[in-house]
């Protein structure tokens, strides 16, 4: 089977300081605007986490990077190109309000793109919490993106390229390339593709395990006015951390549907079958680890929509991960506040204090109930499903933004 017709291998992030250049490198790589909702195109900015898959090529007349491309046919010399490799591109956010959608696409990623505009100082706010969240999750295979060259003099881009250098210095990004580019004007991108061709490769998969996706998305694909007769049912976006999904298989999501019952608040896991599978642009009868997937359900439309069921789990019923409504882990806090413009120390947790935590994909507010023994425990207004060990990001509310501040795991 040809790769282009196969699932992508591997799902790269794109992340940085707002307006340094991803959304407009995704297309350059894959051909597909990622920023599709109207409230971003009219303020310019990724607000959702955009998803676009790409093919690349290699020329077998053309020599060095020129050789390197994303069409199947050669823009340099017309020959056919061979296939090389199939990846899904992840576009995050990088405006500061929107940090936990950041952490929540982290959670997919197996690799990633740091973006740094090279008309601006380095690093800026965002591009510095953004490298210290992929430390964090874990995320080391990296290459940074030194964009907009096209804007500055040889001198200033060097300048930049310095910065970069002194930046990511002790760091899991200290010896990761940098790449220089101008996506607007399509220059080396051709060096790029062939640096992630050498650099991500496809990570090892366990196929044998129970299935576990987490949900980035959730829509409904209907029309309005659409008969009942032809109604799809509800769609799950998202990606495969294990195991294999298959067409028919029953599935359970959870936490769930929030329901209230004499006064007290339940969450019900949502049970349902797969209707459907979309990955890479492709129906496919089963789906494993690697890019993003579609998800197609018999759940009622209603329920999925409007990112609904963002940040849940799916997997086989009775072999789902716990539901927590709280949560114990020992914090590691950050000597400083990152992301901020002021150097700001992280100042201990404090009892009663309302944290955003994110675990795995999802994100939800923690009030701290008790910090006895060095662990803390948090009660949680959206209860996660997650399992011991699993990851726990920390950020706090400093004036109206959430900062991140630390991390722990799940005890």
């Amino acid at each position: 089977m040809s790769i282009k017709d196969s699932q992508p291998e591997i799902s790269i992030g794109l992340i940085g300081h707002v307006d340094h250049g991803k959304t407009t490198l995704v297309s350059k790589l894959s051909g597909k605007w990622t920023d599709t909702h109207s409230e971003e195109i009219k303020r310019g900015i990724t607000i959702r986490l955009g998803y676009a898959d790409a093919v690349f090529y290699k020329c077998p007349k053309c020599k060095g990077e020129t050789a390197y491309s994303s069409l199947s046919i050669c823009p340099n010399c017309k020959s056919k190109c061979t296939e090389l490799k199939k990846v899904s591109f992840i576009d995050a956010p990088g405006h500061e309000t929107l940090m936990a959608t950041m952490l929540s696409g982290a959670a997919i990623m197996d690799a990633a793109l740091l973006l740094i505009a090279a008309n601006e100082e380095c690093p800026q706010p965002q591009t510095r919490e953004h490298l210290v969240a992929l430390g964090i999750i874990g995320v080391s295979n990296i290459i940074i993106v030194q964009n907009k060259i096209d804007l500055v003099s040889e001198e200033q881009a060097l300048k930049n390229y310095n910065q970069i250098k002194e930046f990511v210095k002790g760091t899991i990004a200290e010896n990761a390339p940098i790449i220089p580019i101008s996506a607007q004007h399509n220059v080396n991108i051709d060096y790029l593709i062939e640096t992630i061709i050498n650099n991500f490769a496809t990570p090892k998969r366990d196929l044998t395990k129970d299935p576990i996706m987490f949900i980035a998305r959730s829509f409904d694909i209907n029309r309005p006015s659409t008969d009942i007769d032809t109604l799809i049912g509800g769609v799950l976006g998202g990606a495969l951390k294990q195991g294999t999904l298959k067409i028919k298989d029953k599935i359970e999501i959870r936490p769930g549907l929030k329901k209230e019952y004499e006064g007290k608040t339940r969450w019900i896991p949502i049970t349902t079958e797969i209707d459907s599978l979309i990955t890479g642009g492709l129906k496919v009868n089963e789906v494993h680890p690697g890019g993003s997937i579609g998800v197609s359900t018999l759940l009622d439309p209603s329920i999925v929509k409007a990112d609904s069921l963002t940040g849940q789990i799916i997997g086989h019923p009775g072999k789902m991960p716990d539901v927590w409504s709280e949560v114990s882990f020992e914090p590691k806090l950050l000597k400083r506040v990152v992301g901020a413009k002021d150097e700001l120390v992280v100042e201990p947790i404090k009892k009663g204090e309302m944290l955003m935590l994110n675990v795995n994909s999802s994100a939800t507010i923690g009030i701290v109930s008790d910090l006895s023994h060095k662990v803390i425990k948090a009660n949680l207004r959206i209860p996660v499903c997650a399992n011991k060990g699993d990851r726990i990001t920390i950020s706090r509310l400093l004036g109206s933004r959430w900062r991140l501040i630390g991390y722990g795991e799940l005890k």
